[in-house]
């Protein structure tokens, strides 16, 4: 049935054909064109986006352990370096009879020692622990304050290892309750 419209001369005639009514109705309730089938996106008042599957392939790299331990590696050593640096350059140097003021070739051999040792230190620990932390991470499948603690706990035990089994036991209790604190301000 179509819409009919009075024109000026009195005639009754149709203002769209059957045609056009079914074209107007199939453009307006179906979409022609569907990306991806039996999709139910929940309406939101934000536009939703899907992401193609390059972006959820960059986005599973990002989030992988793998990349996350290297990442703290990377920014350890960074961190460490600096520390190192800092370290180094405030280390009282005090002439004595027997040795002399230090030239710069060895104040600087100096910073580089320490500015390295700094850095490889930190970046080992921040490689083991998110790297352990992720793990734990993925293994209970929750993000809560329990899992950088077992971390430090881990991490810190592994590392007082090489001082001796009491160490172990000190480092491991030390680094977890300390990863704990942090876990607890960043949280709170």
């Amino acid at each position: 049935m179509a819409s009919n419209v009075g024109v000026g001369d009195g005639t009754n005639k149709p203002l769209f054909t059957p045609q056009e009514i079914d074209q107007i109705a199939k453009y307006l309730i179906m979409n022609q064109r569907r990306q991806r089938e039996k999709l139910i996106l929940p309406r939101s008042f934000t536009q939703t986006v899907i992401k193609s599957r390059e972006e959820k392939t960059v986005e599973a790299v990002f989030e992988s352990c793998s990349f996350k331990a290297v990442l703290s590696l990377v920014a350890g050593f960074v961190l460490g370096g600096g520390i190192g640096l800092f370290a180094a350059s405030v280390t009282p140097t005090i002439p004595t009879p027997d040795k002399p003021q230090p030239t710069a070739r060895e104040v600087l051999r100096e910073l580089k020692v320490s500015t390295l040792s700094y850095g490889k230190n930190f970046a080992a620990i921040g490689f083991m622990f998110s790297g352990v932390e992720c793990a734990i991470e993925s293994y209970r499948g929750k993000t809560d304050w329990k899992n950088g603690t077992y971390a430090g706990g881990i991490t810190g035990g592994i590392l007082g290892l090489r001082a001796g089994v009491k160490a172990g036991v000190v480092g491991a209790f030390g680094f977890a309750v300390f990863s704990f604190a942090i876990d607890y301000y960043m949280r709170h």
